[in-house]
């Protein structure tokens, strides 16, 4: 079987909505969706964007509104779902869906940014290393894993325009950067690098700066796919014609 996957950092589903997005979903057409920072609450959203074509769609939001949160798009029936780390310091913001399918688990996250502040650095750093303490887990009873999202860290000099520029802002730190290397370590792909090795390849761009027209940007959204699914990955690319948010889209695509 095969599947289709697109993730994409949609900066307001609502927001998006308005841009045309159930249009472009349905043409895109791909079995599992996974939208980031969503900024909603399920009950401030219309039916229109909740029920979207065949698609059956779960969401995990902040207690905040207009905050973070997270949204799952499937035409596929999971076995379960479930939202966040199981601890309330990182569930109220409403960053994680796990969906449990037949041929492999589905991590749909948005990890915190660290440029607010130091505190907000060090938030960013222990959801790092929770999580990577739950997919430790997982490697150890050899489960099939495909995380999704906005790491909101780059992870090498190729993966941002201007990286002596930004060598000490959040989002390409050593240490932050050192986390992508731990997960990678663990026996974790980044998709679209076994497909494409060449630079400019970025998923977000300051819109304050309209760096997006100069190519100016961060790759920071990323399918990661756990070493014992290599030989499903067919291919992996970078959706960056596609606009309404300062993200674009990434896709992936399995075969079982």
């Amino acid at each position: 079987m095969k599947y289709t996957m697109i993730s994409w950092n949609v900066n307001g589903i609502r927001a998006i909505y308005k841009k045309g997005f159930s249009d472009w979903l349905l043409k895109e057409n791909p079995d599992v969706f996974c939208a980031q920072e969503t900024k909603a609450q399920k009950a401030q959203l219309s039916d229109e964007i909740i029920n979207i074509g065949d698609y059956k769609s779960y969401f995990h939001s902040a207690e905040k509104k207009g905050y973070s949160g997270v949204a799952t798009y499937t035409k596929i029936k999971p076995k379960s779902v479930n939202y966040g780390f199981g601890d309330d310091y990182f569930n109220n913001e409403g960053r994680t869906i796990l969906t449990d399918f037949e041929d492999f688990k589905l991590f749909n996250i948005y990890f915190p940014n660290g440029q607010r502040s130091e505190e907000r650095l060090q938030y960013k750093l222990h959801f790092y290393d929770s999580f990577l303490k739950i997919l430790k887990k997982l490697n150890d009873n050899n489960e099939k894993i495909i995380i999704c999202g906005d790491v909101n860290t780059a992870h090498k000099e190729i993966d941002l325009a201007r990286p002596k520029e930004n060598s000490k802002v959040s989002g390409f730190l050593d240490i932050e950067r050192e986390w992508v290397g731990q997960l990678i370590d663990n026996s974790f792909i980044d998709s679209f690098r076994l497909f494409n090795l060449s630079p400019d390849n970025y998923t977000w761009w300051n819109m304050r700066t309209r760096a997006r027209d100069r190519n100016v940007g961060w790759r920071i959204d990323y399918f990661f796919v756990s070493e014992n699914l290599i030989e499903n990955i067919e291919h992996a690319t970078i959706l960056n014609e596609i606009t309404g948010s300062d993200h674009c889209p990434i896709k992936l695509e399995m075969n079982f």
